[in-house]
């Protein structure tokens, strides 16, 4: 249904994409001293001792990208201040061979929050800290657009040029809704957030930068078809997100190469245990592809992604962890999934 305008679209990409084509895998990252966006971001929680340790512990095992998350406040409370731990980030993932993609905007989970000292995490709640980016209400605000765009351009501007930045991921599961995960389909946003998806590819393309930009297909869901054909038809490389096992995987990932169109593709969300999403059932197959696959999840911490979706304190411990890698002092979740890690080689 996308194929014709897709085709159009791609003949008036000329960026060089020859280094995003080149295979990676890595994580998203937040360090396990945040609960969220802001907490990792603001100047009193900024915590590059961990994050070295942590970004440490993933090059280790032959990670090379990391997707990281920013926030629209950060820039408007302190855009300078921001810019400079933003610069911090990268010298430090830089020292690891860690490429990074950035996102900006971002439809999951809480709409209320404010700057300041952020909540704590509940017991057993999956990502029950985070924000959303820049909230329901100002993703259909036009009055909010100018401020957006002023953080956008601003934020872009300045690393326009910089090599350690892989790709912009300029919005983050468009349509989302409070849950933020791939189970409660009753809240989808839909068209709420078309005008901000287009507003942010026109923004981000005017600061002409030389990394290419992405918004990835995350549900095929009706709701998001005028979402799904706009990211498509934009984006320079094409993402998606796959919570999927294997075989269901490589269907999803085969359909996305189709609709590519000889763009790359990018995996920036894979690997739930409790799905049947694993490493070691989707990640060669990423490599054969030559798809960069990006896992939810490096250190367990105070986003307890650990935990499942849905997941309630009277559900007890998990019997299997659902996201991350490593704990808060280093040892693997899983000893079996770090040793096949390790027999993947660096670019």
């Amino acid at each position: 249904m996308y194929i014709l305008s897709i085709v159009c679209r791609s003949l008036f990409f000329m960026k060089d994409l020859s280094d995003i084509s080149l295979w990676r895998f890595g994580a998203n990252f937040i360090p396990s001293t945040a609960v969220n966006q802001l907490e990792m971001w603001q100047a009193d929680s900024f915590d590059p001792v961990t994050i070295d340790r942590e970004l440490g512990w993933g090059a280790a095992v032959g990670m090379q990208v990391m997707r990281v998350y920013l926030h629209d406040l950060l820039f408007e409370q302190d855009a300078d201040g921001f810019i400079r731990r933003i610069e911090q980030y990268l010298t430090i993932a830089d020292k690891y061979n860690i490429r990074t993609v950035f996102v900006f905007f971002d439809d999951c989970w809480n709409n209320e929050f404010a700057l300041g000292k952020q909540p704590a995490p509940k017991p057993f709640g999956h990502n029950s800290g985070w924000v959303k980016s820049p909230g329901r209400q100002a993703t259909g605000d036009l009055r909010q657009y100018p401020r957006l765009e002023r953080y956008v351009k601003g934020v872009i501007q300045h690393f326009r040029g910089d090599k350690r930045i892989l790709m912009w991921d300029l919005y983050n599961e468009p349509g989302n809704g409070d849950a933020g995960d791939h189970e409660t389909l009753g809240q989808y946003q839909g068209s709420r957030s078309l005008g901000l998806l287009k507003a942010v590819f026109d923004w981000a393309l005017s600061c002409d930068p030389t990394q290419p930009v992405t918004v990835g297909v995350w549900s095929w869901e009706p709701a998001m078809d005028e979402l799904n054909q706009t990211a498509l038809e934009l984006s320079e490389v094409v993402s998606f997100h796959s919570y999927l096992a294997p075989e269901a995987h490589k269907e999803r990932m085969d359909l996305m190469r189709f609709l590519a169109q000889g763009r790359p593709i990018v995996c920036t969300e894979y690997m739930a245990r409790r799905r049947g999403s694993t490493f070691q059932g989707c990640l060669p197959m990423m490599q054969q592809a030559n798809c960069t696959a990006i896992n939810w999840g490096l250190v367990a911490g105070k986003t307890n992604t650990i935990y499942p979706w849905n997941w309630k304190a009277s559900d007890g411990e998990p019997e299997l962890y659902f996201h991350d890698v490593f704990r808060a002092d280093g040892s693997a979740l899983y000893a079996d999934e770090v040793a096949f890690l390790k027999t993947f080689k660096r670019n």
